[in-house]
């Protein structure tokens, strides 16, 4: 990054057509010798250098993020009313790019707990996984008999100090879906929370007439003696289930808290990447500092989680040239075109991503929303790209099909084992994805001082010229293996991670 049209704005790369406003920039603001701005600018928006013809390709990250929708004079604000989207071609270059990655010789520890099939855990939850929506308020008041009270501080764990919590996994499907693709999706994502290392125990509650059976979830997973299974209609409603579950829970808090942490290596994190309530900044700060800290797990031997496809549209060109053979490269494009006949099938378009949250910080097109995105998964090599909620196997950086609503995109990536969580914010967005610890880092240091409370990273020094991206990227990584090994977040001081529970319901609801 390097500020040639001055202080005011940041240029990103030699090629690029527009620079990015440090701050809002009045009218007549200079920007460089005979450059000035022919309007206010706001900040985190983007100013032309040069002039653009209609039909010319607008530039940021040295990529085309668009295309001038009028004539564009330089020093004007550039943006939804004279830039839009367009038809351009994508040279893959099928593992042009694939480089040995540099692994240090010594993995860092943290103190993880080590569970008894071997798997190193970052929490000790007991979880309780739903079926249905129709047996959801009976597993949240099992859960709530073992939360603790804010308002009088009773604590019915207080004597489990070692169990962070009980955790009712709910959600609005489990019937009235047809089997097939909606309801294998469905359970690979309640398999994949049932069999998460953050759990100790897991109870399954199902109704007893849905279309998401207990039994078949059981068996399609394979979930046989991971789950304690209840069906609200065989144990007789409502009171018998409830009184059923906290029986169980209370039988197995002592087992659960018989864990002690452990120094664990590195190698065994697996960290997914998820960003929300992007800005300007985004892909300036908070991305690429993450994605220097995800070059660190992997070269640590741990493995980072990238998702959001329809956030990647547009960049995809990028990974395939890094990925570590053509066919992983082939799998990514194909999920391109997966979303664009989902797209196409629904009426959408895939350029509806960027919401006005993200355009009222400067983001114009999902192509500049990529670009940015992508920065969090770092520069190593693309080695595996996952459905929903696969199981995430391989180390170094992976790629999972997901939407792009953050809750529905990080619900797939821990269902897929994701120990660790870290979520960049320009705007402000508030998450918790349990039982997985989530790590906030701001991109700017305003909403950082304003919204201290939620987020755990300020990255606005790196606007400054205060941090590089290398040294935020040090530090967030420093501050993974604290989290990991038991350091507590901003969100799961508030609570968060219960709510933000959400499978990617596809299919016709009958």
């Amino acid at each position: 990054m390097d500020a040639v049209a001055g202080p005011p704005v940041i240029r990103l790369h030699p090629e690029d057509s527009v620079a990015i406003a440090r701050r809002a920039l009045p009218e007549g603001a200079p920007l460089a010798p005979g450059l000035a701005t022919a309007r206010r600018v706001p900040p985190g928006h983007k100013v032309a250098l040069r002039p653009h013809a209609p039909g010319d390709a607008v530039r940021r990250y040295g990529q085309i993020i668009g295309f001038a929708t009028e004539a564009i004079a330089p020093g004007e604000w550039v943006h939804t009313h004279n830039l839009s989207m367009g038809d351009f071609a994508r040279d893959y270059a099928w593992g042009a790019d694939a480089r040995p990655t540099e692994y240090v010789a010594e993995p860092a520890t943290f103190l993880g707990i080590r569970r008894a099939d071997g798997r190193a855990a970052t929490r000790n939850y007991i979880g309780i996984v739903t079926s249905v929506n129709c047996s959801a308020h009976v597993a949240e008041l099992i859960a709530e008999a073992f939360r603790r009270n804010p308002l009088t501080g009773q604590d019915p764990l207080a004597e489990w100090p070692n169990v962070d919590g009980v955790v009712a996994l709910t959600h609005k499907t489990g019937c009235g879906m047809t089997a097939g693709e909606p309801l294998t999706l469905l359970r690979r994502t309640l398999g994949g929370f049932a069999r998460h290392v953050n759990f100790s125990h897991v109870i399954g509650i199902g109704l007893g007439c849905e279309v998401n059976q207990i039994g078949g979830l059981l068996q399609e997973q394979r979930l046989s003696g991971r789950l304690r299974s209840m069906d609200i209609q065989e144990m007789g409603g409502t009171r018998k289930t409830v009184e059923a579950g906290i029986a169980f829970v209370r039988e197995v808090l002592d087992e659960a808290n018989r864990v002690e942490r452990v120094p664990v290596s590195a190698s065994e994190l697996t960290v997914a990447l998820q960003c929300g309530g992007s800005d300007g900044y985004s892909g300036i700060t908070a991305n690429p500092a993450l994605g220097a800290a995800s070059d660190l797990v992997v070269r640590h031997g741990g493995a980072v989680i990238l998702s959001e496809t329809p956030e990647t549209y547009g960049a995809e060109h990028l990974f395939t040239r890094r990925a570590v053979s053509r066919e992983v490269g082939e799998k990514l494009v194909g999920l391109m075109k997966w979303w664009e006949a989902y797209c196409e099938r629904e009426g959408a378009e895939m350029d509806a991503n960027p919401s006005p949250g993200n355009k009222l910080g400067g983001l114009t097109t999902i192509l500049e929303k990529s670009l940015g995105a992508m920065a969090k998964a770092g520069t190593t090599n693309l080695v595996d790209v996952l459905r929903y909620a696969e199981p995430a196997t391989a180390r170094g950086f992976l790629f999972m099909d997901t939407p792009g609503y953050d809750p529905v995109a990080a619900t797939g990536q821990v269902a897929g084992g994701a120990n660790l969580l870290c979520f960049t914010t320009g705007r402000g967005s508030v998450f918790g994805c349990k039982p997985t610890p989530s790590i906030k880092l701001a991109t700017n240091t305003p909403m950082y001082e304003r919204m201290k409370d939620d987020m755990d990273v300020n990255c606005g020094g790196i606007l400054t010229g205060e941090e590089t991206v290398a040294e935020a990227g040090e530090r967030i990584f420093r501050l993974m293996l604290r989290v990991a090994s038991g350091e507590r977040t901003k969100s799961e001081g508030f609570d968060f991670g219960t709510a933000e529970f959400a499978p990617w319901v596809l299919g016709a609801t009958m």
